[in-house]
């Protein structure tokens, strides 16, 4: 009934591979439930179908390749699935995803991280529960696939943190001249390359909530949109956040926000803000910011990882420092279809 190692590792990767690339694309439309991949293969280690959890109140991945599977004619060939994420094992807005790969044809499951909410977790060992159990594979029991469950835990790090440590995860997108300055050119409202600014959209893309301050509002009007790559069709109003000690935000930009997508909030208190998102389900945040608020947030050791894009003669320079596995740079890593 239980498979032995019969599938290469290499379709194992390759399916990993598949589930984690296609699971990135959906950041910042799930919130606050995490993205998650799902890779089904058949007996020969075949890709049938790759499902991903879309948004909050869709089926999870599991039951998204399951179905998907089924309506292709192929579930009954299904014999490994290869979850980002352990399958849930409460019934919430779905039911549980530990019961409905117990009911189906797959004999072996792979995961690629535990899940750390408590409500959530145990799905590995109800699938292993005799009889009908099935064998189960942690990545973080095989040192041969360390850099897969590195690629889980990132794509895991936003929805962990808020669920462990009851904050977002933070990002920090900075731009800097050849000069070391944020200010772009007279007239323009960027100096930085086609790809770096692909870049920056898509981790606006990928985020539940900006963070800025007054002065960057004040002085630019900025408007935080998506460009350069599609937006997620259907999201929720993406939350704003406006550092503001004094009262200064200007109410006509508001309604302009307002109207592009955004629901505005504003806050006295930098330090106050990361719980202030938590409790509203956002998941993962980024900070686009001028000097001031950027120092403010440096010295307070406010973020997660940190974005530079360094202008230079040639190709711009990208530095990335981060706290822990960066969701920023499996986002930067992906080849799915961002751009489309």
């Amino acid at each position: 009934m239980i498979l032995s190692d019969t599938v290469s590792l290499t379709a194992i990767r390759h399916g990993f591979r598949s589930a984690i690339s296609q699971a990135v694309d959906t950041f910042g439309a799930t919130a606050p439930n995490p993205s998650v991949g799902c890779a089904l293969l058949d007996a020969d280690g075949r890709i049938l179908t790759v499902g991903v959890h879309p948004r909050v109140g869709q089926p999870h991945a599991e039951a998204m390749a399951l179905a998907q599977a089924r309506a292709a004619g192929v579930l009954d060939q299904a014999r490994v699935a290869l979850v980002t994420l352990e399958p849930c094992n409460h019934t919430g807005r779905t039911p549980p995803c530990s019961e409905a790969l117990r009911n189906s044809p797959v004999r072996e499951v792979w995961i690629g991280a535990a899940d750390p909410n408590p409500q959530a977790a145990g799905g590995a060992e109800r699938l292993r529960e005799m009889p009908d159990g099935k064998r189960v594979v942690m990545l973080a029991d095989r040192p041969d696939m360390t850099d897969l469950a590195r690629d889980c835990r990132a794509l895991l790090a936003p929805f962990a943190s808020r669920v462990v440590r009851h904050c977002p995860w933070i990002s920090v997108k900075q731009a800097l001249d050849e000069h070391g300055s944020m200010v772009p050119p007279p007239g323009q409202k960027t100096f930085t390359s086609p790809a770096s600014l692909t870049l920056a959209h898509r981790l606006r893309r990928a985020t539940d909530a900006v963070i800025t301050g007054i002065g960057t509002v004040l002085s630019d009007r900025p408007r935080f949109t998506v460009r350069h790559v599609a937006d997620h069709e259907g999201r929720s109003p993406r939350l704003l956040v406006v550092c503001d000690r004094h009262g200064r935000l200007p109410a006509d930009w508001v309604a302009e926000m307002t109207e592009a997508g955004f629901e505005i909030l504003t806050s006295s208190d930098l330090l106050s803000v990361p719980a202030m998102l938590a409790e509203r389900g956002v998941n993962w945040a980024m900070i686009e910011a001028g000097p001031a608020l950027l120092a403010s947030v440096a010295e307070a050791g406010l973020w997660d990882d940190w974005l530079t894009i360094h202008k230079t003669a040639g190709a711009d320079r990208i530095d990335l420092k981060s706290r822990d596995e960066s969701p920023l740079r499996l986002l930067r890593e992906n080849a799915c279809s961002l751009e489309s």
